[in-house]
């Protein structure tokens, strides 16, 4: 089924072309050749396959960690990229003018005209309706998709829901309380027709419409100062979707939180929806390319150059103290160890230091090895050549210096983390890559996890003040956290977590479970750090601040960088200028564009 998905795509290049290239204001958008293949059940497949396609955009090239990851309180900027000031450090530069502001604008235009075409031609169709209702759905979902991610980055936009067959030019952006209502109405649709099976072939089944769904009632619920269309019953159904996904039986967590990152993996019993990606290179498009980006310079460390199996080092974006220090229970939260890569494995014997004597700047000795080690190898192939700790020593200049020079391998204690070298990510690294400089990875992108669906269970619960059942989903969660019964914990447990060596395989879930007086005193909060332990790096923080108002508060606590220019109207992206330019008439500009962009 898969190959099939991808044929579609292949075809749709061909087909497609100049739709998918052209400009949402400019171009004619189909042409009356094209309508008549659309009209065909082959044709209906490849522009829902297309516009299934559109969904790679964020991972294709430096979007999606630049839109969600980089400038929270979770991540602050690594040593390399252009995007560092706009994103991270909320610089001038996060201005109108900004391509990769424009190019998300553009793509989900041309997707949503994309879906649109195919719901108009739909009902002209001489189909089953059977087949009709079922291809409605998808292409109703897909435009709720793409209207959700611009709502959320843009606040009021144009709502569009006629195909474009000609130069248009006279957009009007919308209230965002409309864009909601245009998405509910979509997904229940969806939610009503789609299959309840299909989402290990890439298409969206009734239940991934269900848990989109029920995060667009909490994007919208959650608002109290922003004017979203909140409703009273939003949490409500938050319920009624989520509890459609739990109680289905066609979804469980999976026993262990890395079998969620194995590239292999990819029909996981956790995952709902999952963008399609494959080792196929005329299918694959720009592929998944998240996998260089939360990388650190490990080829750097003395004994190591760069592997495929580690990754490319491309440091766009290092994890904030607050994810080290503050946010995970070290020793009993097996996630935190879990997500990051904390050893590296000597594989270049001709850069292995030797013991040797360490000086000052003024030449005094501050470091000596043991006479009989000096000048031999610290370590073989194979060995630990670099070793991270979440831990800062009560140590600096050459005291430090010295006691990191009197390991037998690079030492680094959070003193000593920097833009460059930092504990790697471990969810997007793609070891199935060719070579080491190949770019184009094959990582599924998995949009929709189980755990989400419990955990945005438990908000809603607790939003309407029910902390015990929100407590209950949150332990379910937890609990895979835990380290297990009989499960060997990391030896920093018992070396610097404070752990006894002799609980090593003890499980740890009793410590992990919360109680409704734990999470009712700071219910938004709580949840916030839960979804970072859960889902870090996963592309989806800057939404979770912007959804529970709390980007400015957090960034201002947690992302130095960020914290001496972020304002309230940051919670917003600017308008792109390439679509105002274009626009006639052209209103005020405080009609056409975000407050603080002008």
């Amino acid at each position: 089924m898969k190959r099939k998905i991808f044929n579609y795509i292949l075809a749709s290049i061909c087909i497609l072309g100049n739709y998918s290239c052209s400009s949402f204001l400019e171009e004619k958008m189909v042409s009356g050749a094209t309508t008549d293949y659309y009209q065909t059940e082959e044709g209906m497949e490849t522009l829902i396959a297309a516009s299934y396609a559109n969904l790679r955009f964020g991972v294709g090239e430096e979007r999606v960690y630049a839109y969600q990851d980089l400038g929270t309180d979770c991540f602050t900027q690594g040593g390399d990229g252009n995007l560092r000031q706009s994103f991270n450090r909320y610089e001038s530069t996060l201005e109108p003018t900004l391509g990769l502001l424009y190019s998300l604008w553009q793509n989900n235009y041309k997707a949503i005209n994309a879906t649109n075409t195919g719901i108009e031609i739909i009902p002209q169709m001489n189909s089953s309706e059977e087949f009709k209702n079922r291809k409605m759905a998808d292409l109703r979902f897909l435009r709720a998709n793409f209207y959700f991610e611009l709502v959320q980055q843009f606040g009021p936009i144009p709502i569009n829901t006629e195909a474009i067959k000609d130069v248009k030019t006279d957009f009007k952006r919308s209230p965002v309380a409309d864009v909601y209502k245009l998405i509910i109405n979509d997904l229940r649709y969806a939610v009503d027709n789609l299959p309840e099976t299909g989402n290990e072939s890439g298409y969206a089944t009734t239940w991934a419409a269900s848990h989109l769904l029920a995060k667009v009632y909490l994007t919208r619920g959650s608002a109290v100062k922003d004017q979203r269309g909140q409703q009273p019953s939003d949490m409500d159904s938050v319920i009624y979707y989520t509890d459609k996904v739990i109680k289905s039986g066609r979804f469980a967590l999976e026993n262990e939180f890395t079998d969620l990152f194995d590239i292999n993996n990819r029909k996981s019993q956790e995952f709902i929806f999952s963008v399609q990606f494959s080792q196929d290179e005329v299918f694959n498009g720009n592929g998944n390319q998240m996998h260089m980006y939360y990388v650190c310079v490990y080829e750097n460390f003395p004994g190591m150059t760069r592997d495929i199996e580690n990754g490319r080092s491309w440091k766009r974006l290092k994890p904030t103290d607050y994810v080290f220090n503050e946010l995970f229970d070290h020793k009993n939260d097996s996630r935190f160890y879990k997500s990051f890569q904390w050893v590296y494995k000597a594989n270049n014997p001709s850069t292995i230091p030797a013991w040797e004597k360490i000086t000052d700047k003024n030449g005094n000795v501050i470091f000596a090895p043991d006479p009989s080690l000096e000048g031999k190898p610290k370590f073989a192939q194979g060995d630990t050549a670099a070793y991270f700790i979440p831990k800062e020593l009560p140590l600096s200049g050459d005291a430090l210096t010295a006691y990191c020079a009197a390991k037998p391998y690079t030492f680094v204690p959070i003193n000593n983390y920097t833009e460059l070298l930092y504990p790697t990510l471990i969810k997007w690294l793609d070891p199935t890559r060719p070579d080491m400089q190949y770019q184009t990875g094959s990582r599924n992108w998995v949009k929709m996890r189980f755990s989400e669906t419990y955990l945005m269970a438990a908000e809603a619960y607790g939003r309407k003040n029910d902390f015990a059942k929100a407590a209950e989903y949150i332990n379910i969660v937890r609990a895979r956290a835990a380290y297990k019964e009989g499960e060997l914990k990391p030896a920093q447990y018992w070396t610097i977590e404070d752990g006894k060596y002799e609980d090593r395989m003890k499980s740890t879930q009793t410590e992990m479970m919360v109680t409704p007086s734990d999470i009712s005193s700071n219910f938004i909060d709580f949840m916030l750090d839960e979804r970072g332990r859960e889902f870090l790096g996963e592309a989806c923080r800057w939404e979770d601040l912007v959804r529970c108002e709390k980007l400015i508060e957090r960034v201002k606590k947690y992302n130095v960088l960020a914290a001496p220019n972020i304002k309230e109207y940051h919670k917003l992206r600017p308008i792109p200028q390439n679509h105002i330019d274009r626009l006639d008439p052209q209103g005020p500009i405080n009609e056409e564009q975000n407050e603080g962009y002008y």
